[in-house]
């Protein structure tokens, strides 16, 4: 279930792969996406599934509806009873809550500040690496009260995969030189992850990349849901993170 699950002092965080759920077919089986065209039931079921093994009521999960953009909702324990906040990062300071995103090749971040008990997460797809989304968060956080913040990025399509048009590379790279790839096949790329890492860094951040030391290409790694891989039916991935009261 877990790809990455680490504590560190009163913060768990988690990355999710694919495997024991109860979603069949394409969202085969820890499918966190409801958008996707799985049975919702099924869906819920895996998101009960996750936030168990994350030791969590799954009535204090909060997702959010991801547009790439840079809208962060600031959220507490109030907001699970209300509407799925509209953003694509979350921060909170409430130990009531945990904090989901969900992702099928772009890049998600987990954000915490262990001593001031402020954490965040963020959908960086490519889109959201141009307008700096992550660099969003990391600035509500610290208007939270945030010091001294961690970063880790999770399972995505890695920058000898990602192809794009040249033209695109050009203009992202434009904005982001870190962002500037090449498939191993030859073609342009982009490495977002690479982009949002760089990003992160000019905040001060200190950022562990689980690609660093494993597999992590969720268009190599069948272990990981991948849209551009399996196409508009693919599953949802999750990442996870909370202040433990």
């Amino acid at each position: 279930m877990f790809a990455y699950h680490q504590q560190t002092g009163p913060i768990d965080l988690a990355f999710t792969d694919r495997h024991d759920g109860v979603s069949g077919g394409a969202w085969s089986s820890l499918n966190l996406g409801t958008s996707n065209g799985d049975d919702p039931d099924r869906v819920a079921t895996n998101l009960g599934a996750a936030a168990e093994a994350f030791d969590v009521p799954a009535a204090r999960v909060v997702r959010m509806s991801q547009f790439h953009g840079r809208d962060v909702a600031v959220v507490d324990a109030r907001t699970p009873s209300g509407p799925v906040p509209v953003a694509d990062a979350l921060v909170t300071a409430d130990p009531g809550v945990a904090l989901l995103v969900r992702v099928a090749d772009c890049t998600p971040v987990v954000l915490a500040d262990a001593a001031a008990g402020v954490v965040g997460v963020v959908h960086a797809g490519r889109p959201g690496m141009v307008i700096d989304v992550a660099g969003a968060a990391v600035e509500q956080m610290r208007a939270l009260g945030a010091t001294s913040i961690e970063g880790w990025l999770g399972p995505r399509a890695c920058g000898a995969c990602y192809e794009v048009p040249e033209q695109m590379r050009d203009e992202v790279a434009a904005v982001e030189p870190t962002s500037w790839s090449t498939t191993s096949w030859g073609t342009p790329a982009l490495d977002v992850a690479a982009g949002v890492r760089a990003q992160l860094e000019r905040r001060d951040v200190r950022v562990t990349d689980l690609a660093d030391t494993s597999s992590m290409c969720t268009m190599e790694d069948e272990r990981f849901f991948s849209y551009r891989r399996q196409g508009q039916q693919s599953g949802r991935l999750g990442a996870l993170v909370r202040v433990r009261a």
